[in-house]
């Protein structure tokens, strides 16, 4: 798991506590290019959730394991 020393990072998801175990990589396309890469970490029961949120304002989202370093997140197809 990632972390910084031995504590584990936590789920972005307001007042959870619980250990992240995925990477939502997101950025805002009418500000960001490609390359820019925002992240919210999150865990197994929040993962929906946060990923819904930031698609439902139409910004492209990649998820990946929490320790899987997104280069760049590309407009959908």
């Amino acid at each position: 798991m990632i972390g910084f020393g031995e504590a584990p990072v936590r789920c972005s998801a307001a007042g959870c506590t619980d250990s992240a175990v995925w990477r939502i990589n997101w950025r805002n396309p009418r500000i960001h290019a490609p390359e820019r890469v925002k992240v919210w970490l999150a865990c197994q029961a929040h993962r929906d959730h946060l990923t819904g949120y930031l698609g439902s304002r139409g910004f492209p989202v990649l998820v990946t394991a929490a320790d899987v370093v997104a280069e760049s997140v590309p407009d959908p197809a």
